[in-house]
C-alpha cells in the first residue's frame, strides 16, 4: 500500500520534526508552505534532499492552491494530512485578529472542503493541531478532553472554530479526523518570537552585551511544557487508530515562566535573585547586575494564568509517553543556543 503524508506548516518546529519521523517510517512526505520572499527552510536541513520528500507552495487563505496540493496526492492508497499551518503566536493574534481567524479557523475549513470536494474521504485521515489555549480561563485543573473551553485570545477563538469544524466534518461526512489538543511544546527549533526561545537567546545576549536586559511579561503565568519531538509522535499515533478521536497531549506538570527563566540561567551557571513586585520586578545575577526585568508592554490583554493537561487517555489508548523532562528541555534549548553563538 502506498502512503503519503501531507504536512501544512512543514517549515515550522513541529512540521520539521514530523517530516523526519514520517520519512523514517517509509512515508512519502509532501511538505506545504506559503511563499515567502526569503528562504525559511532552515529547519528542514535533514530532509530537503531526501528522495521521498518534496516541498510545495500553498496558502491556507487560498482555496485554489490548497485544492492543487491535495489533488497532487490523490493517487496514493492512503493519505494522511497533518494541518500544522497557523498564525500561532498568541500575542500577535491580538494585533492581527482577522488574519489569525482566516488562517487558523477558515484555513482548516478550506482544507477539509478540499478533501470532501475531491471525494477523498474514504482514504484520507487528517490531524488538526489544536491547542491548550482552547481552555484559556480554565474551569477545572488539570484540563482533559471533557473540560469546557474558554479561550482568551483571538488565536484561541480561531482554534476553537477549527476544533469544532473538524468534529463536524467527522460526524457529518464520516471523515477520519482528529484534534490533538497539545499543551506547550518547545525545542531547539522553536521560533525566536516565542517566550521560551526569547529566554534562551536572551540569556546568551545578556552575557555578550553588558547593556542588554531580557524583558519579559507575566512571570507567574504557569504552563505545561514538553518537547516537540515527543508531541509529533503523538500526532502520528492518533492517525493509526481504528477510530478517530480527540486527545490531550501534555506532561501533566506545570511550571511558571519564572521557573523557566531561573532554570535557563542555572544551566548557564548563573543564579538569579528577584526583587521588586508587579511591573517593577527584576532579576539580578550574582554580580548584582539586573539581567531580567518585567515589561508591561509584553502582557497579554487577557492572560491565561494556568495550564496543565491530563494525558491519561492518550497514554492508555495510544501508548504515548514523553521522553524529555522539563529540566532536559530547558537544558537542551540553552545548550543549543550557546553553541550557535
Amino acid at each position: 500500500m502506498s502512503r503519503v503524508a501531507l504536512i501544512t506548516g512543514v517549515t515550522g518546529q513541529d512540521g520539521s520534526y514530523l517530516a523526519e519521523l514520517l520519512l523514517s517510517k517509509g512515508y512519502a512526505v509532501r511538505g506545504v508552505s506559503r511563499r515567502t520572499s526569503t528562504p525559511n527552510t532552515e529547519r528542514l536541513g535533514a530532509v530537503l534532499d531526501h528522495p521521498q520528500f518534496s516541498l510545495q507552495q500553498a496558502d491556507m487563505c487560498d482555496l485554489t492552491s490548497l485544492l492543487s496540493v491535495v489533488q497532487s496526492v490523490a493517487a496514493y492508497d492512503r493519505i494522511e494530512v497533518y494541518n500544522l499551518a497557523a498564525q500561532s503566536h498568541v500575542h500577535t493574534s491580538f494585533s492581527q485578529p482577522e488574519y489569525t481567524a482566516d488562517v487558523d479557523g477558515l484555513g482548516t475549513l478550506r482544507l477539509l472542503e478540499c478533501i470532501r470536494t475531491l471525494g477523498l474521504e474514504s482514504k484520507t485521515r487528517i490531524y488538526q493541531a489544536s491547542t491548550s489555549e482552547l481552555y484559556g480561563k480554565v474551569v477545572e485543573t488539570p484540563q482533559r478532553e471533557t473540560t469546557p473551553f474558554y479561550p482568551r485570545s483571538p488565536y484561541g477563538v480561531a482554534k476553537l472554530y477549527a476544533y469544532w469544524i473538524v468534529k463536524n466534518y467527522r460526524e457529518s461526512y464520516g471523515l477520519y479526523a482528529c484534534n490533538g489538543i497539545l499543551f506547550n511544546h518547545e525545542s531547539e527549533r522553536r521560533g525566536r518570537e516565542f517566550l521560551t526561545r526569547k529566554v534562551t537567546l536572551g540569556l546568551q545576549r545578556v552575557y555578550a552585551d553588558p547593556s542588554f536586559t531580557l524583558d519579559v511579561g507575566n512571570l507567574d503565568a504557569k504552563r505545561d511544557w514538553g518537547h516537540a519531538e515527543d508531541y509529533v509522535r503523538a500526532m502520528w499515533l492518533m492517525l493509526q487508530q481504528e477510530e478517530p478521536k480527540d486527545y490531550v497531549i501534555a506532561s501533566g506538570e506545570t511550571h511558571s515562566v519564572r521557573e523557566f527563566i531561573e532554570r535557563a540561567f542555572q544551566v548557564a551557571g548563573h543564579t538569579l535573585t528577584w526583587e521588586g513586585t508587579g511591573d517593577h520586578e527584576c532579576g539580578r545575577d550574582t554580580s548584582g547586575r539586573v539581567v531580567v526585568r518585567v515589561n508591561p508592554v509584553l502582557y497579554r490583554p487577557a492572560e491565561v494564568d494556568l495550564l496543565v493537561g491530563d494525558a491519561t487517555l492518550a497514554e492508555t489508548e495510544l501508548g504515548w509517553t514523553r521522553s524529555v523532562s522539563f529540566a532536559q528541555l530547558v537544558e537542551r534549548m540553552v545548550r543549543s543556543d550557546a553553541q550557535a553563538r
